[in-house]
């Protein structure tokens, strides 16, 4: 149940830095901008590639120019699937990335997989209160369990909502980086496998947080790897268990992320899953977001 062989992905067509979210996500550099569409676009084919070689269907849909969508690359935040054929979409907090919602996506799927049921949580835009999707909340699907660092794009409310709905645990906590500010979304600070978890230990503000996540990962028997403020800032939290088509246990990150890993922390991984990476500089740098951001797992149940 924690992993899927399915993923979705939206490859881009006007990739850019996203002037809307560079405020409350620390991980986007502006840098040039030239050529950098067809930078992010070489990268996410090439992405796409290494997950095929390695026997994970990826379900590839082409992002549209109108309307404007820079973070369309990014599906995670605004949709979830489920094993019982629910579908999710979530109030994203810039305006550019609402547009990213498409039911034409959502119909497509369908056609393979069984949809039974959409919830549209995306009225809570109107509150000023968001949820983005599996950016926000790092799912351990087996325990029904939803790992949140509160922020700007991360409200409790709509996480209560959530979880009201969908029958999961909330475990909330304040995440920040080394200067103090807040973590924008969960996903880039810890990453939950079948029988590990990484985290970035010292970002969990409060010490009575630190250890209520030790303590429920204990509960459900997970080995952690903590990682370090540095080696999180490369994303080395921003990490996804997939299963290829013939079970095999595949982790996937960006090669950013595997060269910030210590050897000790790879060979621990290592034990679990074949790591599996890709390229993706650009698309970290202009975006804020690496290889699990990219990835929209489709947890859905295959028609008969």
């Amino acid at each position: 149940m924690q992993t899927t062989s399915h993923l979705l992905m939206i490859r881009p067509v006007d990739f850019k830095f996203n002037e809307q979210t560079a405020g409350d996500n620390k991980f986007q550099v502006a840098g040039k901008q030239e050529n950098v569409q067809q930078e992010a676009l070489a990268e996410f084919d090439g992405f796409v590639n290494i997950l095929r070689e390695n026997g994970v269907a990826v379900t590839v849909i082409s992002d549209t120019l109108d309307p404007e969508t820079p973070d369309s690359i990014f599906p995670n935040n605004w949709v979830s699937f489920h094993e019982d054929g629910s579908v999710f979409l979530y109030p994203m907090h810039s305006p550019n990335r609402r547009q990213e919602r498409r039911k034409d996506i959502i119909n497509e799927l369908a056609q393979t997989f069984e949809v039974n049921h959409q919830t549209d949580l995306s009225f809570f835009e109107l509150q000023e209160r968001f949820l983005e999707g599996t950016g926000s909340m790092v799912l351990d699907r087996t325990h029904k369990i939803a790992y949140a660092c509160l922020s700007v794009r991360t409200d409790k409310e709509v996480l209560d909502n959530f979880a009201m709905l969908s029958g999961y645990e909330v475990i909330a906590f304040e995440a920040i980086d080394e200067s103090g500010f807040p973590i924008y979304h969960t996903n880039v600070m810890m990453c939950i496998g079948e029988k590990f978890a990484v985290l970035c230990l010292d970002s969990i503000k409060h010490t009575e947080d630190k250890i209520t996540v030790l303590e429920s990962f204990k509960a459900t028997r997970k080995t952690v790897i903590d990682i370090s403020f540095e080696q999180m800032n490369h994303f080395a939290g921003n990490m996804l268990e997939v299963k290829n088509k013939a079970g095999e246990s595949l982790l996937v990150m960006s090669e950013q992320a595997l060269k910030a890993l210590h050897g000790t922390q790879i060979t621990a991984l290592s034990s679990f899953s074949k790591i599996v990476t890709a390229p993706l500089y650009t698309i970290e740098k202009n975006g804020g977001g690496s290889a699990r951001c990219m990835l929209a797992e489709v947890h859905l149940p295959l028609k008969v």
